[in-house]
């Protein structure tokens, strides 16, 4: 929660008329903090399509048991490859599907509306976030770290 606060301070300037959020508690206690600070917000919706990756059979456990169990490349493929799944979960490219898909009807909403928004996504959704709006290649957006306490700031222009 502290970055949580640490955001919140540092958008205070800022206007939000729309924000998402996903059913994930992470997402939406996050996102209750930043906006105790914008009542000009008055519409939150929620969006599965920006929730966290799904590590499947490897849900919760910690990094050092898996590494024990499959080995440190195994792990590394399962963590940081686009296209590999862990067992019963999903690979970057399948969150990439999901959120290219949100970003699409993103940008109508946007456009239609006239509306700055706000959105509370999670560290592997992120990745796609960023490759999008910051025009990535798919070995940048693996290498990513995105840092708890930042939020990324991008201006949406129509013709």
């Amino acid at each position: 929660m502290l970055q949580s606060k640490i955001i919140a301070k540092k958008l205070r300037g800022k206007k939000f008329q729309i924000a998402f959020e996903t059913g994930l508690s992470r997402s939406s206690d996050s996102l209750k903090i930043v906006l105790k600070h914008h009542p000009e917000c008055q519409k939150i919706i929620v969006d599965e399509r920006m929730r966290e990756r799904s590590y499947g059979k490897l849900e919760r456990k910690y990094h050092k048991t898996i590494i024990k169990r499959y080995g440190r490349k195994q792990f590394d493929r399962w963590h940081r490859s686009y296209d590999g799944s862990p067992p019963n979960g999903e690979s970057i490219k399948v969150v990439e599907e999901r959120v290219l898909s949100f970003i699409e009807d993103l940008m109508i909403l946007i456009e239609k509306e006239k509306v700055n928004v706000i959105i509370s996504a999670h560290g592997n959704s992120m990745r796609p976030f960023r490759r999008h709006f910051e025009d990535l290649t798919i070995d940048q957006m693996m290498k990513l770290e995105n840092p708890h306490d930042k939020y990324f700031d991008y201006i949406v222009e129509f013709r």
